[in-house]
């Protein structure tokens, strides 16, 4: 039986439960929802990217891939990713967002499966992203 391995990234601050930001376990890897918080500053709360809504999806996108690179894979072994947004409205402007990201990521494989839902989420926060990786 393979163990099961909690990922947690230098730039994350410590989750607020108990769960770990990426579970690895044989060639799977779980990403847990992310946000657009900033890179963790010690003393300091987690901060929002900024109040927009690209601020905040490039910054997820960022902290997802820190935790992917930290189990040893990449957006290529990405299998399924699934968004949370706040707002209906903000589905077209994420999608540009989205489109042009993984453009510029140079991926050698077919992007992922995806879906995206409607969710609350905590005051100021616009996206949240959790992804499912197979690695090799």
């Amino acid at each position: 039986m393979t163990d099961k391995t909690a990922l947690t990234p230098s730039t994350h601050t410590t989750p607020p439960a108990k769960f770990s930001h990426g579970v690895k376990k044989g060639n799977i890897l779980q990403v847990a929802g992310q946000v657009g918080f900033l890179p963790a500053e010690d003393g300091k709360p987690p901060t929002p990217a900024g109040p927009t809504l690209r601020e905040q999806t490039l910054q997820t996108l960022a902290n997802v891939k820190a935790i992917l690179e930290e189990g040893g894979s990449g957006w290529d072994d990405a299998m399924m990713i699934r968004v949370y947004l706040t707002d209906v409205d903000h589905f077209a402007e994420m999608n540009e967002i989205y489109n042009q990201y993984f453009e510029e990521q140079g991926l050698t494989a077919p992007a992922a499966a995806r879906t995206t839902v409607y969710v609350g989420l905590p005051a100021g926060l616009l996206i949240e992203i959790d992804v499912l990786a197979v690695l090799g």
